[in-house]
């Protein structure tokens, strides 16, 4: 196998875009494991992003976060990464993420469909109400756009053609 095909695939996009979903048919599809980040934090920290935010503000939970990160990068065998919607907005964790050689992808996937998917959630601390949710929405739009990649991860699109256009664009292999 060459470095091409074992490079790490990290997944961004905002909340409700489908990361999880998508990196777990990702791994299956490749035959490699997957993880979350958000899982990740939890297992680290014994509480999940919601509760450290807001026991502690946005502040010290992006320094976890980016902690769990850097764990996850550097001593976890998962292949396939499913950020939380805020993590790669944040520049200190697009350069650790540079720094290990992971293909960025950005599941693109328009408002109405992530607030329909998060109204189903709510453990998510940003989205406590929609406008809200939709301002954080529009100002991070351009920063998950500095992915390698853009997939569309629209309405009508089921996971199946999600994964199949990751595997187009990406050139990724078992």
């Amino acid at each position: 196998m060459n470095g091409q095909q074992q490079r790490r695939i990290v997944i961004t996009g905002f909340m409700g875009a489908g990361k999880t979903t998508v990196a777990n048919a990702l791994a299956r599809e490749l035959g490699c494991t997957a993880l979350d980040l958000d899982d990740v934090i939890v297992e680290v920290e014994g509480r999940n992003a919601r509760t450290i935010i807001d026991e502690e503000g946005e502040l010290p939970f992006r320094e976890v976060e980016t902690r769990a990160l850097r764990e996850l990068l550097e001593h976890r065998t998962a292949r396939v990464i499913a950020l939380g919607g805020g993590a790669w907005t944040i520049e200190r964790n697009r350069a650790l993420i540079e720094e290990h050689g992971c293909l960025t992808i950005w599941l693109d996937a328009p408002f109405d469909l992530c607030w329909q998917r998060i109204v189903r959630n709510t453990d998510r601390p940003f989205a406590r109400d929609e406008e809200a949710a939709q301002k954080l929405f529009a100002t991070r739009q351009k920063i998950y756009g500095l992915a390698d990649l853009r997939v569309d991860a629209g309405r009508g699109r089921s996971v199946e053609q999600i994964v199949e256009e990751v595997n187009s664009k990406a050139k990724v292999k078992r």
